[in-house]
């Protein structure tokens, strides 16, 4: 198995909100969960990744939800993308938590190594799927396509 990140939308509240499917692996450990997020959350993606680290952008998160039990909600979803200082490579640092209790509980976390040009290819993917007329997007470093 080898680095990759598919997300496959479920039709919603579209176009306000989107219901997507996140699975992602470094080759070693994957994860997936259910998320809802804002429709325009792909084109702000988009716009950083596509030109990412050359901008002013050297990190971003993508988060959404919370692991506070006090804030009461459904899951916790982070992915990080960020420059390794002093070096050309990437890393998207993933973390995907349920919240649910007891044997229901699910939590993976690990990065994802990369190259610029492989976020920047990522960035124009996530364009793509951001006018909504195909299910999944699917991204293996400098491969990838929108089905």
């Amino acid at each position: 198995m080898e680095k990759s990140i598919e997300i496959t939308r479920n039709p919603y509240e579209e176009p306000n909100h989107i219901n997507l499917i996140f699975r992602a692996s470094n080759g070693a450990s994957s994860g997936q969960l259910e998320i809802y997020d804002n429709a325009d959350r792909f084109k702000e993606l988009a716009d950083i990744l596509e030109d990412f680290p050359f901008k002013s952008t050297k990190t971003f998160l993508w988060e959404l939800g919370s692991e506070k039990t006090e804030d009461n909600f459904a899951f916790n979803f982070k992915c990080e993308f960020s420059l390794i200082k002093h070096s050309s490579i990437c890393v998207i640092r993933i973390r995907l938590n349920n919240n649910r209790d007891e044997i229901e509980k699910s939590i993976s976390e690990f990065s994802i190594q990369c190259y610029p040009a492989e976020l920047n290819l990522l960035g124009q993917l996530f364009r793509e799927f951001s006018k909504f007329e195909k299910e999944t997007l699917t991204w293996s470093g400098l491969e990838g396509r929108v089905e």
